[in-house]
């Protein structure tokens, strides 16, 4: 059995890891495809592309924080697939 203080130190190194990774590699991944379909963006590059993103966190933007905590989102939905896949799996008791 875990400890509980461990448990929620490793959780929270997960989320800043995430956050961070939703926050500094998505925006990149997402400018250079949309770069690639759509072509060149409207402003001068990935600086005010980022910038946008930025400002639109600073002002509570739904949209922006759920772009910049859908990594950590993802891994939550996958655990609680894999929990319910785990719970539904088993045997019946006879």
């Amino acid at each position: 059995m875990s400890c509980p203080a461990n448990s929620l130190v490793r959780e929270a190194i997960l989320f800043v890891v995430l956050l961070l990774a939703g926050l500094l590699l998505l925006p990149v991944a997402i400018f250079l495809v949309g770069d690639i379909v759509f072509g060149d963006y409207g402003g001068d590059g990935y600086g005010q592309f980022f910038e946008a993103i930025l400002s639109r966190l600073a002002g509570g933007d739904g949209f922006a924080w759920f772009l910049v905590l859908s990594p950590y989102l993802v891994v939550q939905l996958f655990r609680m697939l894999g929990l319910a896949w785990k719970l539904t799996g088993r045997a019946p008791e006879s």
